[in-house]
Order: C-alpha cells, then sequence, then structure tokens
C-alpha cells in the first residue's frame, strides 16, 4: 500500500514540476526582467545596500539579516548534489542554461520582495508578518488562495526544509565517518540517532529566540559557510586553470549544441541540456517559489524596493556564484564523463585537494543544510501563524524539532515527493500574484528607484 501511494506521488511531483510549470516559472523570470527594465544593472548598489546592519525604519531585523536567513533556505544541497545532477543528465551545457535562470532570477525574487514589504502588516505581538499569502489577500483580495498557499507552504516546509535536510546530514556523516575511519568501532559514532539528537538540539536552541534569533545564528553562519565552500572551489580552479578555457567553451558550445556520448556519460542534448539546467537553478534560488519573501517582510526598511534590492542579491549569490563555480568544478575536473553515481560527482570532483577535499565538502553540505532547516523553520512558522493565529508558534516550534528527529532517522521517499508537489503549490498562486501585480512592482519601483528617491520612507505597515 505504501509503495502504491509512493509511485502515484512520484507520479504527481514528476507531472506538476514537467514543463508547464519550468516555462511558467523561467517566463515569469523574463517577463519580469522587461517589465523592470532589468532591474539586473542595480546589483552593485543592492550588495552595497545589503551588507548594512544598520537598523532602518519598521521591521524585526535587519537587512543583512532577512538576507543571511534566506540564503540559509536556499543555499543547500542543490547548489552541491543538484549541480552535479544537471551536469550529469543534461551534460557540461546545463552549467549555462542554469546560470542564466539564475540571471533572469533576480527580477523574480525582486518583484517578490517589493510585493511582500508593501502588503505586509504587524501582528498581536507587534512582529512583521507578511509573504505571499498577504499579497495574495490584500494584494488581489483574495484571502481564500492565500489560505491555500499558505497552508502549502507549511506542509513544504516540514518536507524539504527539515525532514528531507535532516536526512541528509544523518546519511552524510555515516557515510564520511565509515570511509575516513572505517566502519569498525563507529558504529554508535555513525548512529543517524545520535546526529538527530545533536541536530535537534542544536535547532531548538536557535528556534527558542524566534526569528531574531535565527537571524543572528544565520549571519554568523551563511557567510562563513559560503566563504568556506566558494575557497575550496576556487582552489580546485586555480590548481587546473590550464584546463578551465576549454571547460568554458565546452559549456558554452554544449548549451546549444548538446553532448555527445563520452567515456561513461550517454550523451544529451540541447532540450535535457536546457532542461534540467533550468529546472536545478529554479530549484536552487527558488525564485518565484515564494519562499524567500516570507523573511523579506521581517526586514527593517524605510520602503519596499530597498529591501527588494536586497532580497534580489540572494538569488545572485546562491546560483549565479555558487552554482556556477560548483558547475565549473564538476565539468573541469572532467568525472561527469565516467559511468558513476549524480551525488558522487562534486565528491570525485573535491578528491584533488587531497585530505582537505572531503573536509571542505563535507563541512560545506552540513553548514549548507543545517542552515536550510534554521531559515524554513521561519517561513513554515509564518504560514501557520497566517492559518492558525500567534497561538500556534510554540506548538509549532517543538513540532519541527521533533520533525528534525523523526527525519534523521526514517526513510523518506515519500515525504520528499509529498514535500515537492506542495512546493509546485506553493509556486502556482505566487506566480499569478507576480504576473496580476507586475504593475504594482514597476509603480513602487519607478516611486522610489527611477526617481530617485531610494531614501523616502514608505507608509507604515498595513496601511
Amino acid at each position: 500500500m505504501i509503495e502504491t501511494i509512493d509511485r502515484a506521488l512520484s507520479t504527481v511531483s514528476g507531472w506538476v514540476w514537467g514543463a508547464p510549470l519550468l516555462i511558467l516559472l523561467l517566463g515569469t523570470h523574463v517577463f519580469l526582467t522587461v517589465r523592470l527594465r532589468f532591474i539586473q544593472r542595480y546589483l552593485p548598489q543592492a550588495i552595497k545596500l545589503s551588507v548594512s546592519r544598520n537598523a532602518e525604519g519598521t521591521g524585526d531585523v535587519s537587512h543583512f539579516s532577512a538576507l543571511t536567513v534566506a540564503l540559509a533556505a536556499t543555499v543547500g544541497t542543490g547548489n552541491i548534489v543538484g549541480v552535479a545532477t544537471a551536469v550529469s543528465l543534461g551534460g557540461p551545457g546545463a552549467v549555462l542554461w542554469m546560470w542564466l535562470t539564475g540571471v533572469f532570477g533576480i527580477a523574480t525574487k525582486y518583484a517578490e520582495a517589493v510585493l511582500s514589504v508593501k502588503y505586509r502588516v504587524i501582528n498581536e505581538r507587534g512582529q512583521m508578518a507578511g509573504g505571499p499569502m498577504y499579497v495574495i489577500a490584500r494584494g488581489l483580495k483574495m484571502p481564500w488562495l492565500g489560505f491555500l498557499f499558505a497552508l502549502f507552504t507549511a506542509v513544504a516546509a516540514f518536507g524539504i526544509g527539515n525532514m528531507v535536510q535532516a536526512n541528509a546530514v544523518t546519511t552524510l556523516v555515516k557515510r564520511t565517518l565509515e570511509e575516513q575511519l572505517g566502519a569498525g568501532g563507529l558504529i554508535l559514532a555513525a548512529s543517524p540517532w545520535i546526529t538527530g539528537i545533536l541536530m535537534s538540539a542544536l535547532t531548538a536552541l536557535v528556534l527558542l529566540g524566534g526569528i531574531k534569533s535565527i537571524g543572528n545564528t544565520c549571519t554568523k553562519l551563511v557567510p562563513l559557510m559560503a566563504i568556506f565552500y566558494v575557497a575550496g572551489c576556487l582552489a580546485l580552479l586555480v590548481m587546473h586553470a590550464g584546463t578551465l578555457p576549454a571547460t568554458v567553451a565546452l559549456i558554452l558550445k554544449s548549451a546549444f549544441t548538446g553532448q555527445a556520448a563520452a567515456g561513461g556519460f550517454v550523451g544529451a542534448g540541447v532540450m535535457a541540456a536546457m532542461r534540467y539546467g533550468v529546472a536545478r537553478g529554479l530549484f536552487s534560488n527558488e525564485s518565484g517559489l515564494g519562499s524567500a519573501p516570507i523573511v523579506a517582510a521581517a526586514a527593517q526598511t524605510r520602503n519596499p524596493v530597498r529591501q527588494a534590492l536586497v532580497s534580489a542579491t540572494g538569488t545572485f549569490w546562491d546560483t549565479v556564484v555558487i552554482c556556477l563555480l560548483t558547475g565549473l568544478v564538476v565539468v573541469n575536473s572532467g568525472k561527469w564523463m565516467e559511468a558513476h553515481d549524480a551525488g558522487q560527482l562534486t565528491h570525485m570532483a573535491f578528491q584533488d585537494l587531497g585530505l582537505l577535499g572531503p573536509a571542505v565538502l563535507t563541512i560545506g553540505l552540513l553548514t549548507f543544510v543545517f542552515s536550510t532547516i534554521l531559515g524554513w523553520s521561519y517561513y513554515g512558522e509564518k504560514a501557520v501563524e497566517y492559518l492558525l493565529g500567534t497561538r500556534a508558534t510554540i506548538p509549532y516550534r517543538a513540532l519541527w524539532v521533533a520533525a528534525v528527529m523523526v527525519g534523521s532517522v526514517v526513510k523518506l521517499d515519500m515525504v520528499w515527493n509529498f514535500a515537492d508537489i506542495a512546493n509546485a503549490l506553493m509556486a502556482l498562486p505566487n506566480l499569478a500574484a507576480l504576473l496580476l501585480l507586475s504593475g504594482v512592482v514597476a509603480n513602487e519601483t519607478q516611486k522610489y528607484l527611477w526617481e530617485g528617491n531610494l531614501d523616502q520612507d514608505a507608509p507604515p505597515p498595513g496601511e
């Protein structure tokens, strides 16, 4: 019975994440890029704004804290394993399509944040509450659809943002300990139960303080983990700099001509390169999914456009930088041509760093995954708050910690498929709101950015 349900969920997941949704997502990216006059050109100004930790305007956390929480949720296994999967299935050309998805996705991430800050409210505890559910209810005047978005977000959070991530950590720790030190005598140390208890305790410790505690943790963890992993990627590219020009040429050529079979690689056409590159890019940066604007709404900002510029840098760092570096490392290593499991490609590429390689990759994955659990805990909490009110916050946090433990020790194929479906159901109402309210985004951009009023204060939340 369980296997039948799992197969059915897998089929539905494959259908909802098929070509129509991918085309809708990418089409929204391109449409908003054009509508907002290539908002990506303001990226240097946005990066400068994002590193400011000063309090400004109304909100719960700084620009930088809101950005790092969003990055915590998006920078995860997709940046490492997801990129390798795209290359193994779509060939080197998938790296270019993934990168282009990130470039155009910056406009969507910007638009999401503009709307979430504009339509945010102050809850009964005096805290900020916002996100697509409020945008849909207040902007589109469709509270029932906002309710559905919040419901799908709450479900997806426990899957892809919690149990699936926890399972990835325990699996990684066990495999790494056995590979490095041998299975003998490590049964206890490598036990998923021990890893799960430690991870649950750390999660509970951070969640006790709410968004401010999550923000403080992420402002310390995210920059360090990103710099550590990027440094490892750059070291590999410098070590093999001689083959890098040929690698870049191969990526560009394969993106438009496909890649013939080579070694253990079975070959892939242009459509495969496009499909897997776009899909992995979208899954990695979550632009259009509707998750990141939930935390953008908590930011201390003078007006929606200032925080939107900051939020847009998340997609830049996640996909345009980190995913690109991973893709270059994997393709440049030549391992993608060998008949190996996609999940092992990045691992094999990092072996060129000697003993340091597995450490860089393992620490990178552990911190990426743990930060994802923290980031998504806030998304799920605000969704549950929208559905049940602030009284549900404490029980929700307790349930979240318990789910981390469950995810650490239980097989999760069904949970993954169910969460995948919930993610797609999140994206659909969010994309509808983005397209229907794109005029509002353009007007806000005109008012604060194009007319040079970026320091002007917006009306108080809820007005």
